[in-house]
């Protein structure tokens, strides 16, 4: 059984791996032509600011 520093690491690696994944998608659809992305690369980048704002409440918690 992981111990509760290794599942908070965890979290933490895997959301900067997701926002990592996401922008890469978001930068994939900016430079597809033929169809009209905004709306996904728009719920993309609201994905980002999400996930951002949970690693900034890590963040701030893990220098409390």
């Amino acid at each position: 059984m992981p111990s509760a520093i290794e599942l908070i690491v965890s979290g933490y690696v895997s959301l900067n791996d997701l926002r990592m994944q996401r922008r890469k998608q978001a930068m994939e659809l900016k430079a597809r032509t033929g169809f009209d992305w905004r709306t996904t690369i728009q719920q993309i980048e609201e994905d980002i600011i999400v996930i951002e704002a949970g690693l900034a409440q890590l963040d701030g918690a893990a220098t409390t």
